[in-house]
């Protein structure tokens, strides 16, 4: 999934020459990596205790990090857990997108992800043909249902794992909490995955900006982007690549259909649009496992999505693509 496998490319808010109105920031940690929330209005709210409090209430419900969460307790086969409403609305997510996208969004990967070295278990020594293909047969989001807020597993060894949604996810419900609070003008950042409503204290929309790979660690933006009560979400491991003997840089992911790393010369998926965050952050990871042009024929197919691509061409320079309603 997307926290092990990819890093994320960083999106960062563009500032602004002067203030017109009162921008209150709010920094701090979640779920392994770090938030940035703007917003304009009262500051009067302590919205810091209600965003631990929702933090807490994701993590419980969604976790694997954590050994008592409820998807924790279903990992290891308890049948009894009565999952709440964070949970349905992730897996629902989850479903569409994965049907969207037959199958190249599955949070059941994780058993195999584990298995390779990238998630919470333990890596499995000798992971022969014969052992992945034995794994395979738990992978595939169809396998799950719920039934009674009660997750139903065709077999105990399917493993879910939602962390290639859950910050976007998070994103969301810290976004809907400050609408319950009349907060017209916002954006939530966690890790890199944005929700951005009204406009910023110039009164022009967010802005944002998209990083460049640059494979020296060093740090530079190849576009900005204005959201328009959009959320946009960002899935890249350009960092772990391997350089063929013609210069050409290829990414890995696993792919859920053979249970190994797929190559792929797509360095970077950003995905934008009026859908939640949690939504973005699906399609960008199942965007990297599909490719570059598969990518580009879903989208040709989903207008209501827009991306930002940065691919390796035949000569192993950067290139990028941008879709047709993408406004940079």
């Amino acid at each position: 999934m997307k926290n092990f496998l990819f890093l994320l490319i960083g999106l960062v808010s563009i500032s602004c020459v002067e203030n017109t109105k009162k921008l209150n920031v709010l920094t701090g940690n979640a779920i392994g990596t770090t938030f940035s929330i703007k917003y304009l209005g009262d500051s009067t709210i302590d919205f810091e205790s209600k965003i631990d409090s929702l933090i807490t209430a994701v993590n419980k419900s969604t976790s694997t990090y954590i050994p008592t969460s409820d998807i924790s307790k279903i990992n290891n086969g308890d049948s009894t857990v009565v999952v709440d409403e964070i949970f349905k609305e992730v897996f629902k997510k989850s479903y569409k997108i994965y049907k969207e996208t037959e199958g190249q969004f599955d949070p059941t990967v994780g058993i195999l992800v584990n298995a390779w070295g990238f998630g919470p278990k333990k890596t499995l020594q000798k992971l022969s043909a014969t052992k992945v293909d034995s794994l395979l047969q738990y992978v595939g989001l169809d396998k799950i249902k719920i039934e009674k807020n009660r997750v139903i597993k065709e077999s105990s060894e399917v493993y879910l794992d939602f962390n290639a949604i859950g910050k976007g996810y998070l994103v969301d419900v810290i976004g809907r909490m400050f609408e319950k609070n009349n907060v017209e003008n916002y954006l939530v950042e966690i890790g890199g995955e944005i929700r951005a409503r009204g406009f910023n204290q110039k009164s022009i929309p967010w802005r944002v900006a998209i990083e460049k790979p640059n494979f020296d660690n060093t740090r530079s933006f190849v576009t900005a982007i204005s959201l328009k009560n959009e959320s946009i979400a960002t899935s890249g491991n350009y960092r772990k690549f391997r350089l063929a003997d013609n210069g050409k840089k290829y990414v890995h992911t696993i792919n859920a259909k053979t249970g190994y790393a797929t190559e792929s010369n797509l360095l970077s998926a950003s995905v934008i649009s009026e859908k939640d965050c949690a939504d973005v952050d699906g399609y960008a990871t199942a965007f990297m496992a599909m490719g570059l042009e598969k990518t580009k024929k879903f989208i040709e197919k989903h207008p209501e999505l827009k991306v930002f691509l940065i691919f390796s061409n035949n000569k192993g320079e950067l290139e990028t693509y941008a879709s047709f309603n993408l406004e940079e």
